[in-house]
């Protein structure tokens, strides 16, 4: 997708995104889970910094990629959070 937005006459902005709902809770679970392990031994959650509860859900629209390309995503949550995790183990690795 990133090729055929730099082929647009016209340079623009695009939403990349899987168009789902998650928490951040779901992508701790997610990537600790992948590694075998539990974000709750290693991750503490500060009140301090949470969202107040009336904010609205946040959701990615690729309706203009679609729109302008006639492509959206194909990657969704878990896959994303798969691709992101065997990076991060590959430079872990390297390093």
């Amino acid at each position: 997708l990133a090729w055929e937005i730099m082929q647009q006459d016209q340079s623009d902005d695009f939403i990349i995104c899987t168009g789902e709902v998650h928490s951040l809770h779901e992508l701790l679970e997610e990537a600790f889970a992948y590694v075998g392990l539990r974000p709750e031994d290693y991750v503490e959650f500060d009140p301090r910094f949470a969202r107040p509860g009336n904010t609205s859900i946040l959701i990615g629209d690729t309706s203009k990629l679609k729109l302008t390309i006639g492509k959206v995503p194909s990657v969704k949550f878990k896959e994303l959070i798969k691709i992101m995790m065997d990076a991060a183990l590959k430079k872990v690795d390297s390093e």
